[in-house]
């Protein structure tokens, strides 16, 4: 099995409920990590393109950079947790890259980091 990671931080707002008390909205910069694993390697040796994948990745966080979680789709309904944003951009990811990845490559998982020691991370299953 080979894996690939890309990277991307951005600053971004947000207010959690715990518990149903909603703490005061304090920024972050978050931190995500998207990895694509591939049972065996393309003709060219890659798991897939680095830059596709960090290129998709960009696109998905972009509405939130700057802003607060609570104000963008879809956390203007949902608890914008750590757990809820890495669902979030790896189910997109998965959407966005699945059968450009090659029949070998699959969005494996996503994890974001909203503090130094504090990391949420989802897994896709397989299909």
């Amino acid at each position: 099995m080979h894996e690939i990671t890309v990277r991307h931080e951005f600053c971004a707002a947000h207010s959690i409920r715990i518990a149903g008390i909603e703490e005061p909205v304090h920024g972050h910069n978050w931190r995500v990590c998207a990895a694509v694993s591939a049972d065996k390697l393309d003709s060219d040796g890659l798991v897939c393109d680095f830059h596709s994948v960090h290129a998709m990745l960009l696109e998905i966080v972009a509405p939130f950079e700057n802003r607060s979680l609570n104000e963008v789709d879809p956390f203007d309904k949902r608890n914008p947790t750590a757990e809820l944003l890495a669902e979030h951009i790896a189910t997109r990811l998965h959407e966005e890259l699945g059968g450009a990845l090659g029949p070998h490559a699959r969005v494996a998982w996503v994890s974001v980091t909203e503090a130094p020691g504090c990391e949420a991370r989802y897994y896709l299953t397989r299909d």
